[in-house]
């Protein structure tokens, strides 16, 4: 599985975007996060966990507070493979024989 793969797979559950979507404001901690949350804080610890592991999120420790924050690393690969699809779908549109 390709690193955008990944990416994609670990952002297809609603949750985990719903996490990133909060994290686009700044960095968070895990109550923080719950504030927002439809499930448990265990919960989100768990799918933090997850999207730590596929590197979209961060986690920078202060104290007995963690705070996690996006990566734009792994948002910028992301974002590379849809404007890969993209140049390869324009690129398929202008070349296709309408007659």
């Amino acid at each position: 599985m390709t690193n955008a793969s990944a990416l994609l797979a670990t952002l297809a559950d609603p949750t985990r975007r719903a996490l990133v979507e909060e994290l686009r404001s700044g960095p968070k901690t895990v109550g923080q996060l719950a504030e927002h949350a439809t499930v448990s804080r265990s919960a989100v610890s768990q799918h933090l966990q997850l999207l730590k592991a596929a590197e979209i999120v961060g986690e920078r420790r202060q104290g007995a507070r963690r705070f996690y924050s996006l990566r734009p690393e792994a948002l910028g690969e992301l974002r590379a493979y849809v404007d890969h699809l993209w140049t390869d779908a324009l690129d398929a549109f202008g070349g296709r024989d309408d007659a």
